[in-house]
C-alpha cells in the first residue's frame, strides 16, 4: 500500500489540486469551467471556502490525487444551511475508492458544522458520479435541460440531494470548521478516521 492520507487542505496543496481538477476543464463537460484555473487562483478558491467549510485532499506518495469540498449552495441568508458538493480524483486513481473517502469525512464534517442538506450538480450522463451520489443517499430533486454549452454540445444538468441534519424542525446553530473542531473534537477526529478507515480497510 503506498503513503495515504486524507486530511484538510492548504493553501500549499493548491497546485496540486489544480493538477487533478485540469483535465476535467480542459476535456470533459464534468466542469463548466472552460479554461484550467492556476495553481494561484485555487489558493484564492480555497481560501474563500475553508473560512465557511471543509475542503479535504488525499494525498498518496506522489502527491495529491483527489480532493473534495463543500461550498455557499447559494450567498442569500436563508439559504445557508444549504451546501453544495463536489469530488475530484486524478486520472489513473478513478474507482480506487478514492471519492467514498472523501465524501465520508466531508458530510460527517459538513454534519458536525451544522449544515442541513447537501447538494451536488451533475453533468449528464455521469452513471460513475450518479452512482457515488446515491450510495450515499442522495436522490434526484431536478434536472436543468441544456444549461451548459461546451466542447460543441449542449449538456443537461441534474441535481441531487442529501440531508444531513432533519429538517423537521428550527435548524442547527452553524459552526465554522474551526468552531466545530475545537468544540467536539473526538467527533471531527473520528470523521476523518472513518474516511481513512474506509480506503484502507
Amino acid at each position: 500500500m503506498s503513503r495515504f492520507s486524507l486530511r484538510t487542505a492548504t493553501l500549499d496543496d493548491a497546485a496540486g489540486i489544480a493538477a487533478v481538477y485540469a483535465p476535467y476543464v480542459a476535456s470533459t463537460p464534468i466542469s463548466f469551467e472552460l479554461v484550467p484555473p492556476s495553481g494561484a487562483e485555487m489558493a484564492e478558491r480555497i481560501a474563500r471556502v475553508t473560512a465557511h467549510a471543509p475542503w479535504l485532499v488525499v494525498e498518496e506518495e506522489h502527491g495529491v490525487t483527489g480532493y473534495a469540498y463543500l461550498s455557499r449552495h447559494h450567498e442569500r441568508a436563508a439559504y445557508q444551511w444549504s451546501v453544495d458538493c463536489a469530488v475530484y480524483v486524478a486520472n489513473g486513481r478513478r474507482r480506487a475508492g478514492l471519492g467514498r473517502a472523501l465524501y465520508t469525512t466531508l458530510f460527517e464534517l459538513g454534519r458536525l458544522q451544522g449544515f442541513c442538506a447537501v447538494h451536488a450538480g451533475v453533468t449528464l450522463p455521469n452513471v460513475a458520479s450518479v452512482g457515488l451520489h446515491e450510495a450515499f443517499g442522495f436522490v434526484p430533486v431536478a434536472r436543468y435541460p441544456k444549461v451548459g454549452h461546451k466542447l460543441g454540445a449542449w449538456h443537461d444538468v441534474g441535481w441531487w440531494q442529501l440531508e444531513l441534519n432533519p429538517r423537521d424542525q428550527a435548524p442547527p446553530a452553524r459552526r465554522s470548521p474551526t468552531d466545530a473542531a475545537r468544540e467536539e473534537p473526538a467527533a471531527w477526529a473520528a470523521a476523518f478516521e472513518a474516511g481513512r478507515r474506509l480506503f484502507l480497510g
